[in-house]
């Protein structure tokens, strides 16, 4: 099977490529998780026949991935980053302190609606009032660090779902808010309601994160689009 461009065969290990291939286990998309989902769903086989396997999207954990999530909400991901980088722009460093230092106008200036300005605020006073350490997430399980980020003003199960799969690679997600995603899954599964959409899914555990990866994967390329991260 062709994996990330290389050959890949499964089963023994050179010593030589021992680290290089624990370290790609720890990723969502991983030779091994691929190998199986792909028995698990033919429609898996179908998307890597065309496209091959996703790249592994990943983000490093912490305030400033959070903070574009949030600006990723229900709006295009061109948008979202236009709005991150005027932002960032203007700030001498992108930390909890100085979004806070931001009056509304300044907000404004850097086109941050005043909805997702406040969530901002609501994330920043969390960090430094130490209601929440997003460093210490990655040491949670999935339960706790849900429960973590949704007690956040402005972050729903959506947000969650996108930073425990980009910054902390868990492998056993399906963000059922995001319209890419759901769109997909009634285009290739001919499904329609959301009960019968959690049904498919079902089936793809423990490797849901994956098969959002490759259902993203199909809904890029297919629209000639390359990254999502």
């Amino acid at each position: 099977m062709n994996v990330f461009g290389k050959q890949i065969i499964f089963g023994s290990v050179p010593t030589n490529s021992i680290s290089r291939y624990t370290v790609a286990l720890n990723n969502i998309v991983n030779p091994k998780d691929i190998k199986r989902l792909l028995k698990k769903d033919k429609l898996f086989v179908q998307i890597h026949d065309a496209y091959s396997s996703p790249p592994n999207w990943s983000r490093p954990q912490g305030f400033v991935s959070l903070s574009k999530i949030i600006l990723e909400q229900q709006v295009s991901l061109a948008s979202a980053q236009a709005h991150f980088l005027k932002l960032d722009g203007y700030l001498d460093s992108f930390t909890p302190v100085e979004i806070l230092k931001l009056t509304d106008k300044e907000m404004r200036s850097c086109q941050i609606s005043r909805q997702k300005s406040n969530y901002l605020r609501c994330l920043s006073s969390a960090i430094l009032e130490k209601q929440i350490d997003l460093k210490e997430l990655g040491k949670r399980n999935e339960t706790e660090v849900r429960k973590q980020l949704t007690g956040i003003k402005g972050v729903g199960n959506w947000t969650a779902d996108i930073y425990l799969m980009f910054c902390l690679q868990a492998r056993d997600i399906f963000p059922m808010g995001d319209i890419a995603l759901i769109n997909t899954v009634k285009e290739l599964c001919t499904t329609g309601t959301r009960e019968e959409i959690l049904s498919v899914t079902e089936k793809w555990k423990p490797f849901r994160s994956l098969a959002a990866y490759y259902l993203w994967h199909y809904y890029l390329r297919k629209r000639k689009r390359e990254s999502i991260a």
